[in-house]
């Protein structure tokens, strides 16, 4: 007795059109497919559009009525909804003007808030000007800046020094909670630290996307990917930003944090002062306490939902602390 026939939706690769088509088997359905969509029968093959699963008689037999599939000629292949979404990003790629005027028109005459910011999210997306530089090329980006910037990367570099120049600020004015006997010997590490980070222009070089990939924390493209937490290797929310796309994205970046993995104000700061009052004779290894306190060995780069504000109890390593000695031998 054949098998009763069932509605299933039928759709090429790479096409979004859908056909309904009725069999009561794989055999059936790949004849019927092929004839209505104009594929040759020898090497077809049907599969799932969600995930690209292949069909065979027994799992189609198990599947309901109007499953959506997608039928596959020789030669060709289907990874799900995936598929859809590189075709997508390729016709943004591609018609990236024909897209943004298709989104316009589409805005102008959606009602619902959802969509609207759906459409005007992808809008101003694809109308970003990363490849920009200088300020005559993009002069909405510069909007509010003083006018000594006169390209994107010397503000992104000034950005990031502004950043690490209120590090130094802070270890600076954490003096007044120093033993009075160990102030001068903290200040002249405050003084050590403060040329080695003028030598390095304030390390102003992880924003620049101009700078080596050694020293940047971003792409030349200039995009920067949260680091994750500080107890994690990676961000669990993939996050991601541009700032040298657009204005807004070059605000927003402001929130994200470059955050000390070992605390700076809870044991950093203190530990140093620590260091420099009980150092009995012992040289304080300031180094050590630089690379902690204004470098990426202890900086992760966090969107502003990663940056985590409990305590890390984390603390420095104490065999770095004080500079070791070095071994002297006798002859005899």
């Amino acid at each position: 007795m054949a098998a009763p026939l069932r509605g299933f939706r039928l759709r090429r690769a790479g096409s979004a059109q859908k056909f309904g088509v009725a069999a009561g088997s794989l055999r059936g359905l790949l004849r019927k497919g092929c004839r209505l969509l104009q594929v040759p029968l020898a090497g077809s093959r049907l599969c799932l559009y969600e995930d690209g699963t292949e069909l065979s008689e027994g799992f189609f037999r198990t599947l309901p009525p109007q499953t959506e599939l997608v039928l596959l000629g020789a030669g060709e292949s289907w990874q799900g909804c995936v598929s859809d979404v590189e075709r997508l990003l390729a016709a943004f790629h591609s018609q990236q003007d024909a897209v943004v005027k298709a989104a316009q028109k589409l805005l102008s005459d959606e009602q619902a808030p959802r969509r609207q910011k759906l459409l005007a999210d992808l809008i101003h997306n694809l109308q970003e000007n990363i490849a920009a530089e200088d300020r005559q090329e993009d002069s909405k980006w510069f909007e509010g800046l003083e006018s000594r910037f006169k390209n994107k990367s010397s503000y992104m570099r000034y950005s990031c020094e502004s950043r690490i120049r209120s590090y130094m600020k802070e270890v600076n004015n954490f003096i007044s909670n120093v033993h009075p006997t160990a102030r001068d010997a903290y200040k002249r590490i405050i003084d050590l630290m403060s040329d080695k980070l003028k030598s390095a222009k304030y390390n102003g070089c992880y924003f620049d996307r101009r700078e080596e990939e050694a020293v940047r924390l971003c792409t030349t493209e200039g995009w920067f990917s949260c680091q994750g937490p500080f107890d994690r290797d990676d961000c669990p929310c993939k996050h991601s930003i541009n700032p040298y796309s657009n204005k807004e994205s070059r605000i927003l970046f402001s929130t994200w944090n470059l955050d000390h993995i070992i605390e700076k104000k809870r044991t950093v700061v203190p530990e140093l002062a620590e260091a420099v009052k009980t150092r009995d004779g012992r040289e304080v290894n300031w180094e050590y306490f630089y690379q902690l306190l204004f470098t990426i060995d202890n900086l992760k780069l966090v969107h502003i939902a990663c940056h985590k504000k409990t305590g890390h109890n984390l603390s420095c390593d104490k065999t770095k602390i004080y500079r070791k000695r070095k071994q002297t031998h006798e002859i005899s």
